[in-house]
């Protein structure tokens, strides 16, 4: 028979080579009766187990490196029967609570009956040495999930979903998976993180729904709003919508309009006429909004006026006194503009200090803190990361939360607890890194705020806009209705600061020299290095992580030196650089795969969804301390608060050795370095490259072409986001 032609093949799995959760591909070796070795199988399979019977349909194909194969194109699993395969089958992390010992335990007592014994009477357990209620009750629980989980799987592998998505749509829906998925698929994209429109509608497609089906048409509209949001749109222009819509769904505008139209009666979107005194809009054109988009940028202009116009909690104060008082108390000078912050403080119920590095933000805080607290006022600081919080807690001897821990979000409760029906115990509330701070979250923290507080909002409006949808900071200045002191004067020990001086430089679109100061007035901070060879950048990269940088400057090269790149993809985009720094900084063997990544004890690792279960939010970042392969678990030490992730949590950490400049947001680093070269071309922006530079503390030190530093610092066109709030003020 020729090699390609289609054959059957049956055998027992030994062991899983490789296999692939995204995309379901697997490596196995199999035991076939009558073959002397063992067989290599590959093909697209779901969870297969060690221990399992395995009848294939596929191909025997030679591999140049590793010889003959069997390439699977189909298969179905059967459980095994013999004692060997039963032990194998238990043993290979199937059910958690059960390793390789008490696998072979659980079978020398029950032998070929094991399986039986657990899906009917699995009480008898009890009799195996060292397994008690608890361990029987993981074991009920496990069990019969995962033949519900395989049952789903089988149901989706028909439509090419992944058995990394199957697991999480099992999760979602329990027993009720195949029934939700035949109903809407398009449910998926909006309940399954990770899965999008895209991969529902094929599943759809496969279902038999048309292309025209309100449903389909409907949830495209919804998800190409989503899109838009993370892109940082609050609301998209509903002309500009339809003909995305159009172009996307491949579907006449008609439908879209009818679909637009249900989607605003179910009220999941808001169309309001944005008139006069909108640049975005010609005037009396419609505007789109997913629902918790309007209410949140409304509820932020309502909130704001109503802080500004309420009274003061504490006693007034004569500002000029109390200035010259903390002047006396705090034994410093302060210049006029940091004057006139201060006082502003006192007379006004809402305040915003924005500026760049060096600038005397901080001092104008600890002034702030100083006069409040002589007037027994509560205060509460809040910053959106962890790390911006730990810094203000550290620059002003104070307490400081995250935005989230401070409005105590439980999952079990259901969202933020703190909220206009339980506000903060507060007089005065500093919010710093505002610039970073969403629509979204900006609302739910003034909704917490008591009217008779008063809110100081720093931040640099200069520095990347959130990630999240809207420019808060940016709009609340543009609209004029707020005190705003806007910080220019470097001060003298900042002057001596190339990187202070360097990044007020490209603020200002002028191109800093990148040659060693020869002033010996100013710190060797700041350095250029020049390489436009990608791959000889990736090499300089490593060598001043692993030796240049820790050897001259006594830098960690883990804890202290951050790596920020402008992009994700290409050899100096985040994850190649990951990949390339993990093998230099932290080899070893022993690891836990999921999909292409490859994670380590002691590996630098970044969270970049917001887990409300687990305590940890969408930047934080933290150190692998203990991986058991066996039970696909890991353990990550966030600031010395441990948790736990297993396998199916792994697509929320990633590798940061090397971390986006957007990700790099309120964080500070004692040294960063920046590759930065003309590949990057559509994403060299002014405001980049400058919140990039002042994320370095002590150091920073900058690999690419001058030609690429001019374009980002000649760029100070942003993109537009679509948002309301400036006008709503």
């Amino acid at each position: 028979m020729n090699q390609t032609d289609p054959t059957e093949l049956s055998g027992q799995i030994e062991r899983i080579t490789y296999t692939n959760l995204e995309n379901g591909f697997t490596i196995a070796k199999v035991k076939v009766p009558g073959k002397q070795d063992l067989v290599t199988v590959s093909g697209n399979m779901i969870a297969p187990r060690p221990g399992e019977i395995l009848k294939m349909k596929g191909r025997w194909t030679r591999h140049p490196q590793y010889g003959e194969q069997f390439q699977v194109t189909d298969f179905q699993t059967t459980v095994p029967a013999t004692v060997y395969g039963i032990r194998k089958y238990l043993g290979s992390g199937l059910i958690r609570g059960i390793g390789p010992v008490m696998a072979g335990r659980i079978v020398n007592r029950f032998g070929e009956k094991t399986l039986d014994i657990i899906e009917d009477q699995i009480d008898q357990l009890a009799a195996v040495e060292g397994i008690g209620k608890k361990r029987i009750e993981m074991v009920r629980i496990a069990w019969h999930a995962q033949k519900e989980i395989r049952q789903v799987m089988v149901f989706l592998q028909t439509y090419e979903v992944s058995p990394g998505y199957a697991a999480k749509i099992f999760k979602q829906y329990q027993n009720r998976a195949i029934e939700v998925v035949r109903e809407n698929p398009y449910r998926l994209a909006m309940d399954i993180p990770g899965i999008g429109f895209i991969t529902a509608d094929r599943i759809a497609d496969r279902l038999g729904f048309e292309k025209d089906s309100p449903l389909r048409v409907e949830a495209g509209i919804l998800y190409v709003l989503h899109q838009l949001a993370d892109e940082g749109h609050v609301y998209y222009p509903c002309e500009s919508l339809l003909e995305k819509c159009r172009d996307i769904l491949q579907v006449e505008k008609d439908a879209v309009m009818a679909a637009l139209g249900s989607i605003h009666l179910a009220q999941k979107i808001v169309i309001e006429d944005l008139k006069e005194g909108t640049e975005n809009l010609r005037p009396n054109h419609k505007a789109v909004f997913l629902t918790r988009f309007h209410a949140s940028e409304t509820g932020i202009a309502v909130r704001l006026k109503r802080l500004g116009y309420t009274a003061k909690s504490i006693r007034k104060i004569d500002a000029n006194k109390a200035v010259e008082w903390v002047q006396r108390q705090l034994s410093i000078t302060l210049a006029p503009k940091q004057i006139e912050a201060v006082g502003c403080a006192l007379d006004h119920k809402v305040l915003v200090i924005t500026g760049g590095p060096g600038t005397g933000k901080t001092t104008i805080i600890n002034g702030i803190l100083k006069i409040f607290s002589s007037l027994k006022a509560r205060i509460l600081l809040t910053a959106p990361t962890g790390r911006a919080a730990k810094r203000m807690a550290e620059t002003t001897g104070h307490g400081a939360k995250t935005i989230h821990r401070l409005l105590e979000y439980s999952l079990q409760q259901g969202g933020f607890q703190r909220n206009d029906k339980k506000p903060l115990n507060c007089d005065l509330m500093i919010i710093d890194e505002v610039s970073m701070v969403d629509t979204i979250l900006m609302h739910h923290l003034l909704k917490a705020i008591p009217l008779r507080a008063t809110l100081v909002l720093v931040g640099d409006v200069n520095q990347l806009p959130s990630v999240g949808a809207g420019n808060v900071l940016k709009d609340i200045i543009a609209s004029g209705r707020l005190p705003v002191v806007e910080l220019k004067e470097i001060f003298r020990q900042a002057k001596q600061s190339r990187i202070v001086t360097n990044a007020h430089l490209i603020n200002n679109g002028i191109i800093p020299s990148v040659k060693p100061s020869g002033d010996s007035g100013s710190k060797n901070d700041f350095y250029f290095i020049h390489q436009e060879d990608p791959e000889k950048a990736l090499k300089i990269i490593i060598e001043l992580v692993k030796e240049r940088i820790p050897g001259r400057f006594g830098f960690d090269p883990v804890n202290d030196i951050q790596v920020l790149t402008p992009m994700h993809k290409g050899i100096i985009g985040a994850e190649n650089l990951n990949a390339a720094l993990q093998q230099s900084l932290n080899p070893g063997e022993d690891k836990l795969i999921r999909g292409s990544r490859k994670f380590r004890v002691n590996d630098k690792v970044m969270q970049i969804k917001n887990n409300y279960e687990k305590d940890v939010f969408n930047g934080d970042m933290g150190r692998i301390i203990w991986i058991h392969p066996q039970d696909q678990e890991l353990m990550i030490s966030f600031d010395g608060r441990k948790k736990l992730y297993n396998f199916s949590d792994l697509d929320e950490i990633v590798l940061s050795y090397a971390i986006s400049v957007h990700k790099s947001q309120g964080s500070e680093y004692p040294a960063v370095v920046i590759p930065l070269l003309t590949q990057h071309y559509l994403l060299l922006q002014r405001n980049l490259i400058y919140t990039a530079i002042t994320r370095g503390k002590n150091l920073v030190v900058m690999v690419g072409t001058v030609k690429a530093l001019a374009i980002s610092v000649k760029n100070d066109k942003t993109t537009r986001r679509y948002t309301h709030l400036q006008h709503r003020l």
